[in-house]
């Protein structure tokens, strides 16, 4: 493949981000076509139940697609979902040359819109910026590969690596402009995640929060909320039951406790009472859940540490220190050797305001979805 088809599979991507609020379900994917050099069409994928990227391109061809290359970040469906088959589309359309970035990961397509596009007589080429579209659609690959979504852990720590004062007391570390940062990381997710520790500290409201016209546009709907809650200690009158959006409460009982809420109760894992964390995953799995947002305490950050369940981590950093006797980032002891202990890789560092905002995997690789 030549410069010019990395070229367009770039704008193909690019395309492709437009969607990272609104697709929900659905991977995000971008489509150009191209005829004679020029691009005679584009689109990307638009909420779920609407039209893929390849539908948008070829509804907006200025001229006949007829003959065009497609650039296409992801294998055009073929199977009838939500919508038809797009690669059914693309050969009534009769272009001549097919470049997908990515082979589709869902079991009911996995190559079957590529040979059908070949059967027909279309040229098709895979790989190209296959590593920035599986990034870009982290969440979805994960759902795909391992039955689970993508979890990313946000924190925020003062200098000393420091969450909270002694007396719970953490409003606010960081500053304006990180918070406004965390807003956009939440809005990308199709799920936040939280532990009861957090609603009975804080009574937080959980919501994304953006300037109405781009939330609108963006989204027009709040992430499912996801509370591990043992023994149904949330308050009745918590905050949470105010937002938006449907909340889930993965506990050990089975009982109603509120009209916005359904109550999970199946993934006890121990005598211990303790919430299968696993299980709570697969579970938002089945519920289409790609990436899952997690803000909480210590404790349930340090579980799913422990359970190698991180997929990346996003910690904002202050520049103040709260001291020795403040709270720390996850709460978990008995480290008997430097071996044992959980290794992690900087993938970016970025300054959001005063603050600096690192993100990191686990340095072990084996254990993540390919991005």
């Amino acid at each position: 493949m030549t410069d010019q088809d990395t070229q367009f599979m770039q704008r193909a991507l690019a395309l492709a981000e437009r969607g990272m609020y609104t697709t929900g379900a659905n991977p995000r994917v971008g489509c150009v076509l191209v005829k004679n050099n020029e691009i005679i069409g584009e689109g990307w994928t638009q909420p779920v139940g609407q039209a893929h990227a390849e539908i948008e391109a070829l509804n907006s061809c200025a001229g006949s697609p007829e003959g065009a290359t497609a650039y296409v970040t992801l294998e055009p469906c073929s199977h009838h979902g939500r919508t038809p088959p797009c690669s059914n589309a693309l050969i009534d359309a009769k272009i001549s040359r097919l470049v997908a970035a990515s082979i589709d990961p869902n079991p009911l397509v996995g190559g079957s819109g590529i040979e059908q596009l070949r059967e027909a007589g279309i040229e098709v080429q895979t790989g190209l910026l296959d590593a920035e579209n599986r990034a870009l659609n982290c969440g979805f690959f994960s759902r795909m590969t391992r039955s689970r979504p993508w979890v990313r852990v946000k924190l925020a720590a003062s200098l000393d690596g420091r969450t909270a004062l002694a007396s719970g007391e953490s409003r606010w570390i960081t500053s304006d402009e990180a918070r406004a940062d965390v807003q956009l990381w939440r809005a990308r997710a199709n799920c936040i995640l939280t532990g009861v520790g957090t609603i009975l500290a804080d009574d937080p409201r959980m919501t994304v929060r953006l300037p109405q016209e781009r939330w609108m546009i963006e989204r027009g709907r709040q992430p499912l909320l996801a509370i591990v809650d043992s023994n149904c200690r949330t308050p009745l009158n918590a905050q949470i039951f105010d937002r938006d959006g449907k909340i889930v409460i993965y506990s050990n009982k089975n009982i109603n406790m509120h009209e916005k809420c359904e109550v999970v109760y199946h993934l006890s894992a121990s005598p211990s009472g303790q919430i299968n964390l696993s299980g709570v995953l697969r579970d938002l799995a089945d519920r289409e859940i790609n990436e899952v947002h997690v803000e909480a305490g210590a404790e349930l950050a340090a579980s799913l540490l422990k359970e190698d369940l991180i997929d990346e981590l996003i910690v904002y950093v202050a520049p103040h220190l709260l001291g020795a006797d403040a709270k720390s980032l996850f709460q978990f002891t008995g480290l008997d050797s430097m071996e044992h202990r959980p290794a992690l890789k900087f993938t970016d560092v970025a300054r959001v305001g005063p603050d600096v905002r690192l993100t990191l995997t686990p340095a072990n690789d084996s254990k993540q979805a390919k991005r």
